[in-house]
């Protein structure tokens, strides 16, 4: 996931989900990285951490369950798209 640019994030406070897609032939594999925004005094630009305080825990799960939703939205499509072009061919 380094380097990629996410397919979608998904934002609560500094709480982020990142939804990165990898295709395979059989199908898109998603994968989502959750991370939290801060700055250090003095510092210009933002980091992202990995560690989440207690008052965090439930904006993780807000975007958690916000990027199961849109992955499953899209599997579904990308299942139905399937589906119309096996009929088709």
């Amino acid at each position: 996931m380094s380097g990629q640019k996410p397919k979608k994030q998904f934002r609560m406070g500094l709480v982020v989900a990142s939804v990165f897609d990898q295709p395979t032939e059989n199908g898109t594999i998603f994968n989502v990285s959750i991370t939290k925004l801060y700055k250090n005094e003095g510092d210009a630009e933002w980091s992202r951490s990995t560690s989440f305080n207690r008052d965090d825990l439930p904006l993780v799960g807000k975007v958690a369950d916000l990027a199961w939703t849109w992955i499953h939205e899209n599997q579904q499509s990308e299942r139905a798209e399937a589906r119309k072009a096996k009929a088709g061919a």
